[in-house]
């Protein structure tokens, strides 16, 4: 799956136009996948715990995410994915959750993580947060209903 995922994310990053037909396909491929992160975004909490760090559906969900922010950042996905119903509240919300995690206990979403080796410089969960942000960003671009919502 995150294979996969890495895939669109190429197709995605294009800078080459997108016919009409192909951005049907896109959109409705960006609504499977913001369905997707919104179920399985609970699952990168357990990156919390060092045992938990190779979590396969932890490791998906930050790919999704990866996606969602490429997609957003193109003018033609993103009026979908700034209608989609909970989007942006699930970004929010769980990005309260892992801040709030990192606030507990030291772990890789704490703020002063101190960088010890190299296993945790490549740790797939580094940047989930400021992912998550441009996420909520990309989704309150021009948009004024996100904006009051944030």
């Amino acid at each position: 799956r995150v294979t996969l995922l890495e895939l669109m994310m190429t197709k995605v990053s294009e800078k080459n136009s997108v016919p009409s037909e192909e951005m049907t396909v896109f959109v409705r491929h960006a609504e499977f996948l913001a369905g997707c992160f919104q179920e399985k975004c609970g699952a990168v909490l357990k990156l919390t715990a060092a045992a938990d760090a190779e979590d396969e559906e932890a490791l998906v969900t930050i790919r999704l995410l990866d996606v969602l922010c490429e997609m957003t950042s193109h003018t033609g996905q993103l009026e979908h994915l700034q209608a989609l119903p909970d989007l942006l509240e699930t970004a929010i919300d769980t990005l309260r959750l892992t801040h709030l995690a990192g606030k507990q206990a030291v772990n890789v979403f704490t703020a002063t993580h101190a960088v010890t080796g190299q296993e945790e410089i490549s740790h797939p969960a580094v940047g989930f947060k400021s992912h998550l942000i441009r996420l909520i960003g990309n989704l309150c671009y021009k948009n004024k209903e996100n904006q009051d919502k944030v």
